[in-house]
Order: C-alpha cells, then structure tokens, then sequence
C-alpha cells in the first residue's frame, strides 16, 4: 500500500524538449507545455537544467516555468556567481547543484567536493538563506556523502549513469552497481540526508532502483523525451508513475 512514507516522487526533466526546439530556433515545442502535459500525467515535480551555454532551457524558460506552472521546479544549476543569483531571484522550489563542462554532452559524473569546496558551500549557504532547498549531485562514495552533509546540503542525488549503463552486463555487475547505490542511500539517509537518484534511467532501470526504500525521489528526463516520441509523453509519464506505484505498494 502506498502511504505518505513510502511513496515515491517522480520528477519529470524537460530540457530535451528544449533541445528540439533550439535545434531549429523559434518556439516550438515548448517545454512550458511539456511541464503541464507532465502535470496532468502524475509527475511530481519539473526538473530543467539552466547551463551556462544555454543549450537547451533559457532564462525565459525559467522564468515562466515558476510563474506558470504548478508543480515545485528543481532547478539544476552549476555552482557560479551567475546561476545563484539566478536561482536566487526566481526562488525555485529546489537547486541541484551539478558539475558542468561546455565541450560535455551530457552530465559526466558527480560533484567533485573537494574542489573549491569552500566556494560551494558559501553556494549552499547562501540559496538555503533564500529558502530553496539544496541538492549535490553526487556518486555513489560515502566520503561524498559525508562532505554533502559537512557542506550544509538538504539532499543529495546519487548518480545512476554506472548502474544503468552496466544493466545489461552480467548479473554479478549489475548486482554490484545496484548495492553500491543502495548501501550508499542508507547511509546518507542515516545521516540525515533526503536522497535522490537519477541519470540514465529508463523503464527497466527505474523499476529496480525504485526498491531501494530510502529514496524519496527519481529524476528523469532524456529517456522519457524519446520515449514520448513513439508512445506521447502522457502516456510514458503515466507509465513510469504506474511502474514506481508498483514497486512501493
């Protein structure tokens, strides 16, 4: 049975959608309407990554997403002098702190802290002095998850790019990613630390992380946008919500 306790979030990422529309200019799709259609699906939360060559979501995309849509907006965002006052005069629901590199195609990894960490944690300060929740996103290494906590985070989220990139492989590799995360998330929930996961994730993949019975919240974004390609993105959002249901009942 689904209780308050156990249930889990489902945070729906539209950047994608941005990244169709910046490939040919002009307005359409709009990720304004892909937030609504992820709504009215059962998604739990819009999250959209402002990146510092704007590749996909925009400033006015931000902007709109707070004032026009009712669900909480995590905000992912690198840790500038730029982004934080973004995040700080629009106020979103949450800020997922993650590594950024222009020449990168996707998010390669998790946070290094302790790399200019007394830069990051005046970040951390500074939006939760705002009232906006933070998150690190991180690997799955408890020496992270302890700096997390040290740093002042709300939440971390695990990074799941390993463990979905070796699902295929044998099962005593598959095993061994998926423990890592799941002992990693125990300890940081034991530390009182809200904990997270996302990256890489499709069906398969989110029904197996979805045991583990610490998270309270899974992001996911590039698999759901291609994925609506072929079966419409109600329908994909319903799917995952339907699958999460499953798995904590």
């Amino acid at each position: 049975m689904i209780t308050e306790d156990n249930y889990l979030r489902l945070g729906v990422n539209i950047d994608h959608v941005a990244t169709i529309r910046n490939a040919r200019g002009g307005l359409h799709p709009d990720p304004l309407r892909a937030a609504n259609i992820a709504y009215q699906a059962g998604a739990d939360g819009i999250t959209a990554h402002l990146r510092e060559d704007r590749r996909h979501i925009s400033d006015h995309d931000i902007e709109r997403l707070i004032k026009e849509i009712d669900l909480p907006l995590n905000l992912e965002m690198a840790a500038t002098q730029e982004m934080l006052d973004i995040a700080i005069k629009h106020k979103p629901n949450a800020c997922c702190i993650v590594p950024e590199k222009r020449q990168e195609i996707t998010t390669e990894g998790g946070l290094n802290l302790n790399v200019n960490s007394h830069k990051l944690e005046d970040c951390i300060k500074k939006l939760k002095e705002n009232a906006i929740k933070v998150s690190l996103f991180i690997d799955p290494q408890k020496e992270d998850i302890e700096k997390a906590k040290e740093l002042g985070a709300d939440i971390v989220e695990i990074h799941t790019g390993s463990f979905a990139n070796n699902f295929h492989n044998t099962k005593k590799i598959r095993d061994k990613e998926f423990n890592q995360i799941s002992n990693i998330s125990s300890f940081a929930n034991e530390i009182g630390l809200e904990v997270h996961a996302g990256h890489g994730l499709t069906f398969d993949t989110a029904k197996v992380i979805s045991r583990i019975t610490v998270l309270k919240e899974l992001n996911i974004g590039h698999f759901i946008i291609g994925e609506a390609v072929f079966e419409g993105l109600d329908c994909v959002i319903k799917k995952f919500r339907a699958i999460l249901n499953n798995e904590r009942s």
